[in-house]
């Protein structure tokens, strides 16, 4: 009988979601292929078909962490929402939200491995850094919409509020992981929610109607 094999594609998949795992938990230094192929169920010779090394597995698994998280992204309930202000503020709840579970699950594995390697390995650093500015790009889209409406004259720009966000996110799976609690980091980005609501004032009057915005803008 003919050995049923998985398809090339499958395999590739199944080397970066391990990847991932191994990453977020162990971090990149510490993961071996070795290790890569034990949790992906594949052999050596299977990851050298994919891979020349480590290193090119890495950026291939920031890509790949990338498309994942703006999928999600793209889908979460906060994009139904049509105030922009409302949006960005929900979209920072979530992130708290997803303080959860083992720190593996939620920490990024952009964030994760440019710590490491960004002196090392200038192919991940920068894999690492675009993924995070596309990230914040996409929060920045929000954030330009809120500022037009709610803070038209505030100094900050969009962009550069967005890779704040990202900042404080990135810092708060830091302290969560010193302190063993992802409490510690979910506190943190509710300082963060509330930091926006103080840039993104809204002046609602009595009647329930915001007469500070001047422009509504539908999501993408």
């Amino acid at each position: 009988m003919k050995e049923i094999t998985a398809p090339k594609s499958e395999v590739r998949t199944k080397l970066l979601d391990a990847a991932l795992r191994a990453i977020r938990s162990r971090g990149y230094t510490a993961t071996t292929v070795d290790e890569i192929c034990r949790l992906a169920g594949v052999s050596k010779g299977s990851f050298f078909h994919y891979f020349p090394d480590k290193e090119a597995l890495a950026v291939a698994a920031a890509e790949h962490f990338s498309t994942g998280a703006a999928a999600m992204f793209a889908d979460a309930r906060y994009r139904s929402e049509a105030d922009a202000r409302e949006r960005a503020l929900q979209y920072v709840d979530l992130r708290a939200a997803m303080l959860a579970g083992d720190f593996a699950d939620f920490t990024c594995l952009l964030g994760t491995m440019v710590q490491e390697t960004y002196a090392t390995h200038p192919a991940i650093r920068e894999a690492c850094d675009e993924g995070i500015r596309v990230h914040a790009d996409d929060v920045a889209h929000d954030l330009e919409a809120a500022k037009r409406a709610y803070a038209p004259d505030a100094p900050w720009t969009a962009q550069s509020m967005a890779l704040f966000t990202q900042a404080v996110i990135q810092g708060a799976f830091i302290l969560a992981k010193a302190h063993d609690d992802p409490a510690v980091g979910a506190d943190c980005i509710a300082h963060l929610r509330r930091y926006l609501e103080t840039q993104l004032p809204n002046t609602s009057t009595d009647d329930g109607e915001n007469h500070h915005a001047t422009e509504r803008e539908f999501p993408r």
